[in-house]
């Protein structure tokens, strides 16, 4: 199945940047779409809800007259995220203003819900929702969903325990839909290693924390710059669902990386500590395994220009590759 003509026809770089808990915003998403990837952010971000209304219309106007001055050079389209969980009482609210400016691309988490899907669907919108196991994608796509995010060992935040290339190919055994796939993506070869694995799109979060335009702590930015994939710890915690986090802001926690309790799962608080004073996103800091790739804070637009040379690059060196080795077996015919 071709993905769909806003993501096919529309996007520069084929990704899409992950919605990041407190720290996407208008600006961010805004430059991420100027740059040519689909930008996001949690709808939970813009609180109250009178803050998700101006910033839909924010993003919505911006990108707008960009795409009158720059024709030649249209925006890629935005996404919300949806956290589609019971403990989320502002869902039904946020899903009337995401139909009322008509949000092209909406990213539903923690949960599926025909009604949610079939709301985006009546204005032409499209769902991708994350998934950790195939189980969790079936149940999705039998509920509407259009696409499939599967969230694989190494991705930032909350994030699963399958290899990648054992959930990509799960999934493509029975789904041709659009797949962005997630974790430890953050240089171009890796885009491209996605999509050779039968992914349509990258997923990228952890990267965009380093941005200038990101609502993160200096201090976090900073952490993510001198920190390796080594430094990632995986725990649940912090918010009962597993999630990757860096070591250093869990030990500033005063807590020991390397002896973390296990917490009740029955007991998910997506803005608390869990069992512990320290609250997760404000004081443990989500984040992803490919972050060594990651050596400064540049804007969204430079971190885009990067990817996208460094895509190119992986490209030209495959077909380089690719001819050799042909080349080797047409003269080994001989």
């Amino acid at each position: 199945m071709a993905l769909p003509p806003i993501l096919a026809e529309r996007l520069r770089l084929p990704v899409i940047a992950s919605p990041l808990f407190i720290i996407s915003n208008p600006a961010l998403v805004i430059a991420q779409c100027k740059a040519g990837i689909v930008g996001s952010f949690p709808s939970l971000n813009a609180r109250p809800i009178s803050q998700l209304d101006e910033w839909l219309a924010q993003i919505t106007e911006e990108l707008a007259d960009w795409d009158r001055k720059n024709p030649d050079r249209p925006s890629a389209p935005f996404a919300v995220n949806q956290i589609v969980h019971k403990t989320n009482d502002r869902l039904e609210q946020d899903i009337e203003l995401i139909v009322k400016y008509k949000v092209p691309v909406n990213i539903t988490s923690l949960g599926a819900r025909e009604d949610v899907n079939a709301a985006i669907h009546s204005y032409g919108g499209i769902v991708m929702h994350d998934v950790i196991n195939d189980r969790f994608a079936r149940k999705a796509v039998e509920k509407g969903a259009d696409g499939l995010i599967p969230v694989a060992a190494g991705a930032g935040g909350h994030a699963g325990h399958l290899s990648p290339f054992a959930l990509i190919q799960e999934l493509r055994e029975w789904f041709d839909g659009p797949i962005a796939l997630s974790g430890s993506i953050a240089n171009g070869a890796a885009i491209l290693g996605a999509q050779a694995m039968g992914a349509d799109l990258a997923y990228i979060g952890s990267a965009f924390i380093a941005t200038q335009e990101a609502n993160a702590q200096q201090d976090y930015k900073d952490m993510i710059v001198a920190s390796r994939g080594d430094d990632i710890v995986y725990s649940n915690l912090f918010t009962g669902v597993h999630g990757n986090y860096l070591r250093p802001s869990i030990e500033a926690a005063g807590l020991d990386p390397d002896n973390l309790p296990v917490s009740d799962p029955s007991k998910m608080n997506f803005g608390s500590g869990g069992n512990t004073k320290a609250k997760a996103w404000k004081d443990i800091w989500g984040c992803g395994q490919g972050i060594g790739a990651v050596k400064s804070i540049p804007t969204a637009g430079e971190l885009v220009q990067r990817l996208s040379d460094e895509y190119e690059a992986a490209k030209a060196a495959l077909a380089a590759k690719t001819a050799l080795t042909a080349g080797k077996h047409l003269m080994a015919a001989e």
